[in-house]
């Protein structure tokens, strides 16, 4: 890790992490290649038991909202999916050869507030940079789950899944105690 660059996990608080193409070029040239890291994010997120509650996938760079991984550290998560991804991609790459940053950026979210701040600045990055003119339009990102309640590749964590999984528990465990 660079000298200076600190970081706080085993904290309980999500994530916010950002991390880019080499040089920041936009290798992400094809909706395929979109489509391949999104599920390689899902392979992240049930091999490493993490809970994903935002992602959007851009040109250039990627941003993650995520809870940290109980038996591994997020710097192993991210590895892994950065390296997943790469090895999956490899003849569908434009310019073959080194595709990811080393290094990834990583905050800590520590309130309420500020996961509602980042998780409306990555639902609304595509807007910004004149991909789409609404953020329905962007395939990839988790901001359909949250307007619409859609599932896609990635299972993310939200307030009504959370719900409809309790719901869903709710329905089983009547079902086993019933008197019969």
């Amino acid at each position: 890790m660079p000298s200076g660059l600190r970081r706080f996990q085993e904290s309980g608080q999500s994530h916010f992490v950002t991390f880019s193409c080499d040089r920041r070029q936009p290798y992400f040239a094809t909706p395929e290649l979109f489509d391949l890291l999104a599920l390689r994010l899902e392979g992240m997120r049930r091999r490493f038991a993490m809970y994903v509650y935002g992602y959007v996938v851009m040109p250039e760079h990627v941003h993650l909202l995520l809870s940290e991984p109980p038996r591994a550290t997020l710097a192993e998560a991210i590895h892994f999916l950065k390296l997943s991804f790469s090895k999956r991609a490899g003849a569908r790459l434009e310019k073959p050869g080194t595709f990811w940053q080393k290094r990834y950026y990583d905050g800590n979210v520590r309130d309420h507030r500020e996961f509602a701040i980042k998780l409306r600045y990555m639902h609304r990055n595509p807007v910004r940079r004149g991909l789409v003119m609404r953020p329905e339009e962007w395939k990839w990102s988790s901001y359909r789950h949250y307007a619409l309640r859609e599932s896609g590749p990635v299972e993310v964590e939200s307030q009504w899944m959370a719900s409809d999984r309790e719901a869903q528990d709710g329905q089983t465990k009547r079902i086993f105690l019933r008197p019969g």
